[in-house]
């Protein structure tokens, strides 16, 4: 039983049980007497996390605390391993096409497909769905559904990924922008989002790759779930015999993926709108500008774009 008496209190009136609130707590306190003690001193009875081995389960998930600013992040990591699939920013990540093409990028490089994709109800996941479903259909067998849905706060995995993401990556980034923001050098708008996608996307992509790279070769630490092997990322992937499991990895009919890919989008080889991007780079031609090496420089540029543009605005 998962509610306190106050909430199976409140659930009785509204089904029209005339019930004290006390008589509901002394019921739960005999029918769930471990329930109440948890409750009492307030820890969370989380479930214990497992995959069976690489590939059995991708997370997929959206990051969206640069959205504000116009970098959209997407990643997926295996469950098992904890390997990073793909980490991808780009200018949106709520078209399906798009989250699609980044699935069926990494099924082509690893040459196949997990046994599971778990992601979120959200529409942008719609076209993984129908893909991993296609490449990887239920039978009689084994009927586990090879897409699996629910609420992002319970993607495990990935949402443990998107902290550390955060706190070694994406901080840096959210203060640089805050303060842009603050001192009214960023208004939320299509001007200033597309600047800020042409002067930090590719600063901010290589970041990316680097913290992924970093976390693969990195030491997991034990863990207290016994089904939660430790190691790196990379080791674990790779050599799964030393885990005792197998490569869960499905193998995919070309034909089939070809099918899927006609159905994606993939990101374009500029970073924002293609009337923005010809226009930044007229100007630093201009000026004889050079593309920034580091998120100072980018700023410097963003700046220098900005006054430039809105001055002949």
């Amino acid at each position: 039983m998962l509610h306190g008496y106050r909430w199976m209190y409140t659930k009785c009136r509204e089904h029209g049980l005339r019930v004290r609130k006390e008589d509901v707590r002394l019921v739960l306190k005999e029918l769930d007497p471990t329930g109440v003690s948890l409750r009492q001193a307030r820890r969370l009875r989380r479930r214990n996390y497992f995959s069976k081995g690489p590939n059995f389960i991708w997370h997929l998930d959206s990051y969206d605390k640069l959205k504000p600013y116009g970098i959209c992040i997407n990643g997926s990591i295996d469950g098992f391993s904890r390997k990073i699939v793909w980490l991808n920013a780009y200018t949106t990540n709520s078209d399906p096409k798009l989250i699609g093409g980044y699935y069926i990028e990494a099924v082509q490089r690893l040459g196949g497909c997990p046994r599971v994709v778990r992601g979120d109800p959200g529409t942008e996941n719609g076209h993984v769905r129908g893909f991993q479903r296609v490449l990887v259909p239920t039978n009689a067998d084994d009927p586990l559904d090879s897409y699996l849905e629910g609420a992002s706060t319970a993607n495990q995995r990935i949402e443990y990924w998107w902290r550390f993401l955060r706190s070694e990556c994406v901080e840096f980034w959210l203060c640089l922008f805050s303060d842009l923001r603050d001192n009214g050098s960023f208004d939320g708008g299509f001007l200033d989002k597309s600047l800020l996608q042409f002067c930090c996307m590719g600063l901010i992509q290589d970041e990316l790759d680097d913290t992924a790279s970093v976390w693969n070769a990195h030491s997991i630490r034990p863990s207290k779930n016994l089904n939660v092997p430790s190691g790196r990322p990379n080791v674990m992937y790779a050599l799964h015999e030393l885990y005792g499991t197998r490569d869960f990895l499905s193998a995919v009919e070309d034909e089939h993926v070809h099918l899927c890919k006609r159905e994606c989008t993939f990101r374009l080889t500029i970073p924002c709108d293609p009337d923005m991007f010809e226009l930044c780079n007229i100007i630093m031609t201009e000026s004889h500008l050079t593309p920034p090496t580091d998120p100072y420089q980018a700023l410097d540029l963003y700046m220098h774009l900005r006054d430039t543009i809105r001055a002949s605005i």
